[in-house]
């Protein structure tokens, strides 16, 4: 029967966090040879290798990850008792480590995540942007406790994860004064030739566009593609082109960026997933997110 040195464990856990033994042997204040020695204890008692030489950088193997899953559950449920017995709950903030989808709107994660601190408990707040298929890879290693993204896990991921539809938005499409009057009346056909500015085309709101942009039978100018929506709107506002954003923002935009609506297209949909690891959601404030996106996409 195998047995866990769980000092060895620990030791594991640190260098798999930190991204390497200089860094966890100066916060664990140990040797490197010694954190070294304990960890190969610990590959020798499962008989694995838990990490990689990757040029002059560690990377976790296949077991490495797995075991780096379990003991993260493992030292996060410790500190858990060790909380509760100690009867100070509240003694330290909860710590919310958010994935974020690149296309997702800056503004929409916000209002998705802002009810999450208004939680009781202090909560300390981390968010990490990226790409979903990289943030679906922290997430099973449980260096994320939720990803906020535009569409479902993909059925390519082999582990067990979860979607939750969080709510949806019309689409409606934008731009400065002076291209809102010229581009309204007659909409939709009057975009033919108008200047687009929009999403990269492996965005699940791009797909949608094009599909209705083929409908409509239009022939428009493909000004720019851009995938963070932050740098859109920046286009956007400075004239360069019509461009999308969710409904649910239209009094945000146009009050704050000068823009005005030229149309909308409210049976297209924008969808918004939570990503999770979990079938029944547990952590507070992933829990407040998901509780109040109804109202929050309203």
């Amino acid at each position: 029967m195998l047995h866990i040195n769980f000092h060895h464990l620990r030791y594991f856990w640190a260098v798999a966090r930190e991204g390497g033994m200089a860094r966890a042997a100066e916060k664990l204040r140990v040797s490197q040879p010694s954190l070294s020695a304990q960890v190969h204890l610990l590959e020798d008692s499962l008989g694995q290798k838990l990490f990689e030489r990757k040029g002059r950088s560690l990377a976790l193997t296949e077991m490495g990850r797995l075991t780096f899953s379990y003991a993260e559950q493992i030292f996060d449920l410790g500190q858990e008792m060790v909380d509760a017995l100690d009867d100070r709950p509240l003694g330290r903030p909860l710590r919310l480590s958010v994935g974020l989808g690149n296309v997702v709107s800056k503004r929409i994660a916000h209002r998705l995540i802002e009810p999450a601190l208004r939680l009781s408990t202090p909560v300390h707040l981390e968010v990490i942007e990226g790409a979903p298929d990289r943030l679906v890879a922290d997430l099973l290693v449980h260096r994320l406790d939720v990803v906020l993204a535009d569409a479902p896990v993909p059925s390519t991921v082999g582990r067990p994860t979860f979607s939750q539809l969080l709510g949806s938005s019309g689409i409606s499409l934008f731009a400065t004064r002076t291209l809102a009057r010229r581009y309204r009346a007659g909409f939709p056909k009057s975009l033919a030739g108008a200047a687009l500015l929009l999403p990269t085309r492996e965005t699940a709101l791009r797909r949608t566009l094009d599909s209705w942009i083929e409908r409509q039978r239009l022939r428009p100018h493909i000004a720019a593609e851009i995938e963070d929506s932050a740098l859109l709107l920046a286009f956007g506002e400075t004239g360069r082109g019509v461009f999308p954003a969710p409904t649910v923002l239209e009094r945000d935009l146009c009050k704050r960026h000068g823009v005005e609506v030229v149309g909308r297209l409210p049976r297209l949909r924008e969808s918004y997933y939570a990503l999770t690891i979990e079938r029944r959601l547990k952590h507070p404030a992933v829990v407040a997110i998901s509780s109040a996106a109804g109202r929050t996409l309203r």
